[in-house]
């Protein structure tokens, strides 16, 4: 068996966390239901109910409907597709059988719909916890992470009220990360499949287990990715078979993803620059930026990775690429790196600044980028729409704001990739007397 963590001086590897608190689990739980009953993000959640009933109805997800007169509610007209691969959409369709095609509530088919989001959260919760107890951390520091990821705000806004599952995926990738330096094999292939499967902002994390591994072992290497492979071929492409789906739109609108910019990322001018997130003509060019540059960083991996912490450095590292590179980013998404970071801060691998900045700034971001005005669609859609209509009048204030927080995000987010990939000092060579 590897033994990935070391023992920092001062931490205590024999002790073991503390005993879960029921009253501050039940307080976490409880908060998350009732901003998943109540909230939801005005795009996301229509598409996220619009799946559900189309592949709990046997229909293909990937071709939009106007499904207005289904939920009885004229913003399900003109809505776009399912953007994801199938096994998130399998899951919104067993989730609509089992409760709005039942009791045809919409709140209460807004709250089921995050529920298997606020299990990720709270298991996530306690896998950060378990991994610091594993490397050692004190008792407390364990606490500490454990009730951080419990009551994070950032991570309960994007997650229990907005809707998006990058908790899921957050979750999925650190177990394969920690059962891989535990010498596991065939599970974090399977998981790592799955993460991607659900969405591929988990893409990054390939070439880092791809070096992690070639270090050790060619066989071992093989032998994953064979695993990993042939999970990603039952994740993404059996369902379109055994469901009958046909993926002639997604050939169509491959690249869909490369075609936009804006949101937490460097083309975040560009709706203040057009009026449009469309890269149209020679910004096309920007939506590729990210391929070169995780080649790069791929490439600087080359040195090997040495363990368990290291592992997480160069995933930080290469996620971060990633998403500085493209052309849009979505402020869930940085909930990937946020347990990552979390682990490596309580580790003293990195600074405490990085992980205030890994989550205040994408949560700041999202009020002037009227991302959070937008999580009243369920239950109050008036004062979703007056907070929209005062947002464009204040446009010229809000894109100048929204664009200086992103430019705190880039300096930030290349610091601690240059963090990760920085070798640590040695320590001097004590001269002998004389």
């Amino acid at each position: 068996m590897l033994h990935p963590f070391p023992s920092p001086q001062g931490i205590h590897p024999n002790k073991r966390s503390s005993p879960p608190d029921r009253l501050l689990l039940a307080s976490s739980i409880i908060l998350q239901v009732v901003l998943a009953l109540f909230f939801g993000h005005a795009y996301d959640m229509h598409i996220f109910m619009a799946t559900g009933y189309l592949v709990g109805t046997g229909q293909n997800p990937y071709i939009a409907q106007s499904l207005g007169a289904v939920f009885h509610n004229i913003t399900f007209q003109g809505i776009t597709s399912f953007g994801y691969p199938p096994p998130w959409a399998l899951v919104l369709g067993l989730i609509y059988l089992c409760t709005y095609k039942i009791i045809p509530n919409f709140l209460f088919y807004n709250l089921a719909i995050k529920l298997p989001v606020i299990a990720a959260n709270i298991c996530l919760a306690y896998l950060v916890a378990h991994v610091l107890d594993q490397s050692g951390a004190q008792e407390k520091t364990s606490r500490r992470a454990w009730i951080f990821i419990l009551f994070n705000p950032f991570l309960l806004c994007f997650s229990s009220a907005w809707g998006q599952f990058d908790s899921v995926v957050a979750l999925l990738s650190l177990l394969s990360l920690f059962l891989l330096s535990e010498g596991k094999l065939t599970s974090p292939a399977v998981l790592l499949a799955l993460a991607v499967s659900c969405k591929p902002i988990a893409l990054p994390l390939i070439p880092v287990v791809f070096v992690f591994l070639a270090g050790r072992s060619f066989k071992r290497t093989l032998k994953y990715f064979a695993i990993f492979s042939a999970s990603m071929v039952l994740f993404c492409v059996a369902p379109f078979f055994l469901f009958g789906w046909d993926p002639a739109v997604i050939f169509q609108h491959w690249n869909a993803h490369f075609t936009v910019g804006g949101g937490l990322s460097f083309m975040t001018f560009l709706e203040t620059l057009k009026h449009s997130y469309l890269l149209t003509g020679r910004w096309w060019i920007m939506g590729w930026v990210w391929v070169p540059a995780l080649g790069v960083a791929a490439w600087a991996l080359k040195p090997g990775i040495t363990g368990f912490n290291d592992l997480l450095k160069k995933s930080v590292a290469l996620i971060l690429v990633f998403y500085l590179c493209r052309a849009w980013l979505s402020e869930p998404n940085v909930i990937l790196v946020l347990p990552l970071v979390l682990i490596l801060t309580y580790m003293n691998k990195l600074q405490p600044l990085s992980l205030v900045a890994i989550w205040v700034l994408p949560l700041i971001f999202s009020i002037f980028n009227t991302s959070i005005f937008q999580l009243f669609f369920p239950s109050m859609p008036a004062i979703m729409d007056g907070l929209l209509k005062l947002a464009v009048q204040l446009n010229p204030a809000r894109f100048a704001i929204r664009t200086a927080v992103v430019i705190a995000w880039l300096a930030a987010g290349w610091w601690i990739v240059y963090l990760c990939f920085k070798k640590p000092r040695l320590p001097k060579e004590e001269k002998a007397p004389g």
